[in-house]
């Protein structure tokens, strides 16, 4: 009987409330059962697209209960294959000890949270809330204001890096809240970013991000356009890269995105039309706190540019579309 047991059952380390505990998972019904009084933690996590699935798969790899939802049934079927159980907002609400977005922008955030039968109204005081969309921070304090008043925890916790890193669990969290918050939940962020940086109070992961937004979007208009030049000029673009990618003007975003324009490769890695909704909200950011972004006003132009003439589903390194027309040459 012990043996079979020991087929049915593996044993999982994990860390809850800042100690050790041990528990083990049934592959029969997918359920935790604790051991040595110890206590097993429940996530629900609402936004299963480019980002949300592989984050949420890594979650179900490390050992969690996860209780997910997604507009598109096929994204939940995918994660009850690695081990996730579905839900509605009301059981996310009620059984689980953290709930986690990835979500568009902040109007889908509000309201899988705050809304009429959102998450928020079902979740128990002392519980958590961390927020991985990339929003206005102007938002996420808003609602963590909101959650406060229910005894609710929050953290805003937006990641870079991109579907691959999403998919091999690297991404970098820039992460806004109390430290004491922090350093409960960092344990589950490990578990999907090979970096977690608290960057100060809530909010504060949303700015970061913003910064984070503007610097990838001008690195990308940089390359397209020297590149452009580079071929008007009559030098193999290849050759260029192989250059200068190891000098000071080589990047991550130059490795990245200079073999996708090479090949003409739009398959997104992040779409235009999100990078568009990043842009923004670093625009209306900037503009409250009184701080002076030419060069991301022009790039997002360039971008929406891009989603009225048919890229807005494009990679963003389809910014070199908008160059190639200007030059009526193709790199």
């Amino acid at each position: 009987m012990l043996h079979n047991a020991a087929i049915l059952m593996r044993t999982i380390w994990t860390y809850q409330y800042d100690r050790i505990i041990l528990y083990n998972k049934s592959y029969n019904n997918n359920t935790f059962r604790t051991i040595s009084g110890g206590v097993y933690m429940i996530i629900g996590f609402v936004g299963l697209g480019i980002m949300g699935k592989p984050m949420a798969k890594n979650l179900c790899r490390a050992g969690y209960t996860l209780i997910v939802n997604d507009h598109h049934k096929e994204n939940v079927d995918e994660l009850i294959q690695t081990g996730a159980r579905s839900g509605d907002l009301k059981q996310i609400g009620t059984e689980s000890d953290v709930v986690i977005t990835m979500l568009p922008n902040s109007p889908q955030v509000k309201d899988v949270m705050l809304g009429e039968n959102g998450i928020a109204g079902y979740m128990k005081k002392g519980t958590c809330f961390i927020d991985m969309s990339s929003i206005n921070p102007v938002d996420s304090r808003y609602i963590g204001d909101v959650l406060k008043e229910k005894g609710i925890d929050m953290l805003d916790a937006p990641v870079s890096g991109g579907e691959p890193k999403a998919i091999d669990g690297t991404v970098a969290f820039m992460v806004g809240g109390d430290e004491k918050t922090f350093d409960k939940y960092k344990q589950i962020l490990t578990h999907m970013g090979s970096s977690v940086t608290r960057c100060g109070e809530l909010g504060a992961g949303n700015t970061t991000k913003l910064a984070n937004q503007i610097i990838v979007a001008c690195n990308i208009q940089a390359v397209s356009e020297s590149f452009i030049l580079a071929k008007k000029a009559g030098v193999d673009p290849e050759r260029v890269f192989e250059a200068i990618k190891g000098g000071l003007a080589g990047s991550t975003v130059m490795n990245a995105k200079v073999p996708m324009m090479i090949e003409d490769n739009v398959e997104p890695g992040f779409r235009v039309d999100l990078h568009i909704k990043d842009l923004n909200n670093a625009l209306e950011c900037a503009h409250s706190v009184g701080a002076p972004v030419p060069m991301t006003a022009q790039v997002q132009e360039i971008m929406q540019y891009l989603h009225n003439n048919g890229d807005g589903s494009s990679d963003h390194s389809a910014i070199i579309h908008y160059y190639e027309k200007l030059a009526d040459t193709k790199l």
